[in-house]
């Protein structure tokens, strides 16, 4: 939703010292995903402000289709047919564009508010949490994989709080930030939806408010000092020319 998020940004009017931290999803749902992300890879290269995009489980999605247009190409043509948009957008994107997907941290800190941002959100069997991004690239290749469900989660299950996959909850499985009990930060995220406006739990707030679905774009702003609020712009319904091809929508 381009516009919109122009229109966001001159109603936030960032200046120097400030910092944008996007929670992820920038790409695959709205009409124009690769304009969106070179504008946000301009104001990365050019704003006054620091301007960080933590990685959503569509942008992994797209990111995982390029590395393996090189390293699988076999498997990249066959996500390419499943999901035509992954092709779509890489033929699209500036070659600053794919710098800031590829750059993407998972999750980024902001420890002077005590807040965490990730896309997705916290499973309950999730123990530690690394101090910076950096840690995660050395982790071995199965702690990686499910650190990574951070990313993805919405629900989890009952009990151990293990992730649960996109509609395969059971009766007992909860919405992972309404237990979730703060001990790695009050956690900002993206990935669910909430169409009544930005959603506040005891130790989260989402701030997706379903853009695509005509329910607005939001920001929430944390400032030394003041109370944090949230802004808000309205956004028009988008209907696809096309159903999008499901990944932990």
């Amino acid at each position: 939703m381009r516009a919109a998020l122009a229109e966001l940004l001159a109603k936030l009017a960032f200046g120097p010292g400030d910092r944008l931290v996007f929670v992820g999803d920038l790409v695959d749902k709205g009409p124009d995903s690769a304009g969106v992300v070179d504008d946000v890879a301009r104001l990365q290269a050019e704003a006054p402000y620091e301007v960080v995009l933590v990685e959503g489980n569509h942008e992994e999605r797209h990111r995982r289709y390029r590395a393996n247009l090189t390293l699988r190409p076999k498997v990249a043509r066959q996500s390419a047919k499943e999901a035509p948009r992954l092709a779509e957008m890489t033929e699209a994107l500036t070659p600053r564009g794919r710098a800031l997907l590829d750059a993407a941290p998972l999750f980024w800190r902001l420890d002077e508010f005590g807040v965490l941002v990730v896309h997705g959100g916290i499973p309950g069997d999730l123990k530690a949490f690394p101090d910076s991004p950096d840690e995660v690239d050395r982790m071995d290749k199965k702690a990686r994989e499910k650190f990574l469900k951070i990313i993805r989660t919405r629900y989890i299950e009952q009990g151990a709080g293990a992730f649960v996959g996109l509609g395969k909850e059971r009766p007992g499985d909860r919405f992972w930030a309404e237990v979730y009990d703060g001990r790695f930060g009050h956690v900002v995220f993206g990935h669910q939806p909430f169409f009544d406006g930005p959603a506040e739990f005891p130790h989260a707030t989402g701030i997706d408010t379903g853009a695509v679905h005509g329910t607005g774009l939001t920001a929430l702003v944390l400032e030394a000092g003041r109370a944090r609020r949230f802004v808000r712009v309205e956004t028009p319904v988008y209907k696809p020319r096309r159903t999008l091809e499901p990944d932990d929508a």
